[in-house]
């Protein structure tokens, strides 16, 4: 048999922890990363405006950054800037609202997801959890929902 290699960390590097090094590592490429930082002002700025937009008060500011920088990257930031201060932009503002209930980057052009268990649709679809997220005990969804 031969020698196991020795992880600096915990002894034994086995086959499951490298598997687990590597689901961690490939779980990075899914995470987008802004074109420049969204400012302090600029982040809240877009959740309260967001919040405004959706009509919820609890939405998560780590979602809303990245949201912000995707609007950003595709060029959309000064128009995210004239909602904020007022301006009337229906496209816009839809543009927002899909992206808070769908969870997806506002770019066409691609299909990253910004935030999947933070998307809004799973509270208007209170009957379905995300995938990969438990929704009760076992055999829960032979149930009828609860009225």
């Amino acid at each position: 048999m031969t020698n196991p290699v020795r992880s600096h960390r915990s002894g034994v590097m086995n086959r499951r922890r490298a598997l687990a090094a590597l689901t961690a590592t490939s779980a990075l490429a899914l995470v987008p990363i802004a074109s420049r930082a969204a400012s302090d002002a600029g982040a809240k700025d877009f959740l309260d405006l967001s919040r405004r937009l959706t009509g919820k008060s609890d939405l998560g500011a780590p979602f809303a950054n990245r949201m912000l920088a995707a609007f950003e990257s595709v060029g959309r930031g000064e128009g995210i800037s004239a909602l904020i201060d007022g301006a009337d932009d229906p496209d816009l503002a839809n543009d927002v609202v899909a992206a808070w209930y769908s969870g997806a980057s506002p770019d066409p052009d691609s299909p990253t997801v910004l935030g999947y268990q933070e998307a809004l649709m799973w509270r208007a679809l209170d009957y379905a959890t995300p995938m990969a997220m438990c929704g009760g005990a076992m055999g829960h969804w032979a149930d009828p929902p609860a009225t």
